[in-house]
């Protein structure tokens, strides 16, 4: 685990000890199987221990920080940090409240924090209930916790375990009542959400890429990237998969021989690959490869989605893997995704990263979507740069402003009624009134 202690020296090592219960919990919480003894309930995914991963390591490193630099943190030996402190509700009070001073305002992140913390305290099932030792690393926290407390948690270790978890689970309680938005997540496609057809005026940014295409024989390797941005947005918006999915996505061309599920679930990514029975293009994703795979939408069964052949699609993404793949690549090392960088000679690595990935999508989207009122160029005036998970968003509107429905809604994004009514509830009822109105109004026909 790494955390950080000032602005500049970032990202550094955390003590062995906390290294050590940091991998402790991700292993207890990601495993198979449970170590005999220990009793769990859930189980992160790769990506989920990860993320649980950087929120510990920004908690410890504002613990760390010292108090007089630009973290303004508590300044801890890092020598004493050690989950065991998370038994203290003085150290989450200090926590959160160091949050509010930096931001101005409580978010819904301090009370995901607090109700991870009653999670590890929680009865029968909760790691740091069930990692006595730890308490040996206990030490005094100066103007938070007293010597007396530290000899207290140590004698009863399941009282203060529930002392933490009814007080984690009651702070969380107080700051959702209070709770604002840092950043709206609709603002940058604001415009497109509030359109009567999301998609439609999404669609315009595939049709400026289209309509600004270089000629493939003068200009063969931008043209090949103009086929690449169109793939990247058009796959999407026919998909609606997260970015890692749409990331890690394999190619495999008509005269390839596909992997087989198996090893597809092996490698946890899916495929873009020719269906003879269905002839067409077909992505075909294990469920396991997905974030929510324990979803009731996927019942432990692969998704499957057979490509549209609209706007020439079958064309672009023929003539990308025939040979505009080939273009990008410049001779090195094929990683077998769908999408990859340009191969230039200051990076001969193809792949794309979270971070890269992200960036280039964000770079389509002010080349192509972003009206310029000076060059007459881009598709869509008042849109914001924006990244691959707001396609998501402009399909689960779309669908909700179309039908009405949480159900098909869900459907696109491959999620659950429930989080679709919790995340674009907002945007449906002036239509909810439009849809019924559809209905009544027959009656006068």
């Amino acid at each position: 685990m790494r955390f950080d202690t000032s602005r500049r020296q970032n990202d550094l090592d955390a003590p062995p000890q906390l290294d050590e219960e940091m991998k402790d919990l991700a292993a207890f919480k990601s495993s198979t199987l449970t170590r005999a003894g220990f009793k769990r309930s859930g189980v992160w995914n790769e990506a989920t221990a990860a993320q649980r991963t950087e929120h510990f390591g920004l908690l410890f490193g504002a613990l760390a920080a010292a108090p007089e630099g630009d973290i303004r943190g508590l300044g801890l030996p890092a020598a004493d940090l050690t989950f065991g402190m998370l038994l203290f509700p003085a150290v989450w009070d200090w926590y959160v409240q160091w949050r509010e001073r930096r931001r101005g305002f409580y978010t819904s992140w301090e009370a995901e924090m607090l109700l991870l913390g009653a999670a590890l305290t929680r009865a029968e099932t909760g790691w740091l209930r069930q990692r006595r030792d730890i308490a040996d690393r206990l030490v005094p926290i100066e103007g938070l916790v007293s010597q007396d407390e530290v000899e207290v948690a140590k004698a009863n270790w399941d009282q203060a375990c529930d002392q933490l978890n009814k007080h984690a689970v009651a702070r969380a309680k107080e700051i959702e009542r209070v709770a604002r938005v840092h950043r709206d997540p609709f603002e940058p496609i604001l415009v497109i959400l509030e359109a009567d057809s999301p998609l439609a005026e999404y669609r315009k940014i595939t049709e400026e890429i289209v309509r600004r295409m270089p000629d493939p024989k003068r200009y063969p390797k931008p043209h090949a990237e103009a086929v690449r941005s169109y793939l990247m947005l058009r796959i999407g918006l026919h998909s609606g998969l997260r970015q890692k999915n749409l990331r890690q996505l394999l190619a495999c061309r008509r005269d390839e021989r596909p992997l087989t599920e198996r090893q597809l679930i092996e490698g946890k990514r899916g495929e873009l690959r020719w269906n003879d029975r269905e002839h067409g293009w077909e992505l075909f994703i294990p469920s396991v490869a997905f974030k929510n795979s324990s979803s009731s939408f996927f019942a432990n069964r692969p998704f499957r989605l057979v490509l549209p052949d609209l706007g020439n699609l079958y064309a672009y993404i023929d003539y990308y893997l025939e040979r505009g793949r080939g273009l990008l690549l410049s001779g090195s090392r094929d990683p077998g995704t769908l999408f990859i960088k340009t191969v230039k000679t200051t990076s001969r690595n193809a792949s794309y990263t979270q971070s890269g990935f992200y960036e280039a999508w964000r770079l389509v989207i002010q080349r192509y979507g972003i009206f310029n009122p000076y060059t007459g160029k881009g598709a869509i005036e008042g849109l914001l740069p924006h990244g691959p998970h707001n396609i998501r968003d402009v399909l689960a509107t779309h669908v909700l402003k179309q039908t009405g429905s949480y159900e098909q809604a869900s459907y696109a994004i491959q999620d659950t009624p429930e989080m679709v009514s919790q995340h674009y509830g907002r945007f449906l009822p002036q239509d909810k009134a439009a849809l019924a109105a559809q209905v009544l109004n027959k009656a006068w026909a």
